[in-house]
């Protein structure tokens, strides 16, 4: 990834934060967006301590007007866009019956509304430049139906679709899109469920392989879909779930 300009989305906790320190350690300028700007000016000084390149727009993925201002605000100053990790999302559940108007709109606002135009913005980019990696997060919920999870399951489901149409059209321009489904992630947004004991038990029954994923389960994918030795791989959902959708 050296030299890389990797741009993550809702990279001010969790999985985002971890993925872009993970990115800086192999050398990427890692370009970092959420609309938590304090966040990021922390996250950018801890990558910045252990060697690392970070910068920090902040981006609500949910404004069009807003990624098309971002997005040509990082082209602007870096003359191109690599690799574009839409991780930005939201994971509310809901029971079907209790769903309001507002609670879908938010949902797809965010993970498929925000992950198709901040795609379309750096996909303008990289067609320009010949190149470009693509990863959108998904979940094992595009894959299974999960109770109260409704919107959610709706949302996920249309990320694996639309990465498969971005793959298409994008393919003969030099550009890989792809998607990753994790199962339950160890983050400390996750740790106050998966810490007790009874939610970590009915958790780990479904996964086979006995454990939650980590940080850096999930960053291992991606850095293998974001590099140079991926280009035979577009349309693809990589699933990371310990085995819990074959059963």
């Amino acid at each position: 990834m050296k030299d890389k300009i990797v741009v993550v989305t809702g990279a001010s906790k969790g999985i985002g934060a971890g993925i872009s320190k993970e990115l800086a350690h192999l050398g990427a300028t890692v370009v970092l967006c959420s609309r938590n700007i304090e966040k990021l000016k922390k996250l950018k000084a801890q990558i910045e301590k252990e060697g690392g390149i970070a910068h920090v727009f902040q981006l609500d993925v949910s404004s069009v007007s807003q990624i098309e201002n971002v997005f040509g605000g990082i082209h602007d100053e870096f003359g191109r866009i690599d690799v574009l990790i839409n991780n930005a999302g939201l994971g509310n559940n809901h029971a079907a019956l209790d769903v309001k108007e507002m609670d879908w709109d938010e949902m797809m606002s965010i993970n498929l509304k925000g992950l198709f135009f901040c795609s379309q913005q750096a996909g303008k980019y990289m067609i320009k430049n010949g190149y470009g990696r693509i990863v959108n997060i998904s979940s094992q919920a595009s894959l299974v139906a999960i109770k109260d999870h409704a919107v959610y399951c709706a949302s996920k489901g249309g990320v694996n679709l639309l990465t498969k149409v971005l793959a298409l059209e994008w393919a003969e321009k030099g550009i890989t899109v792809n998607a990753i489904a994790p199962t339950f992630t160890y983050t400390p947004g996750t740790a106050e469920r998966l810490d007790n004991p009874d939610y970590l038990k009915n958790v780990l029954n479904r996964i086979p392989v006995g454990k939650v994923a980590t940080i850096r389960d999930i960053a291992a994918a991606i850095i293998y879909l974001a590099g140079p030795n991926s280009g035979m791989v577009t349309g693809s959902n990589l699933v990371i779930d310990g085995g819990w959708t074959i059963k």
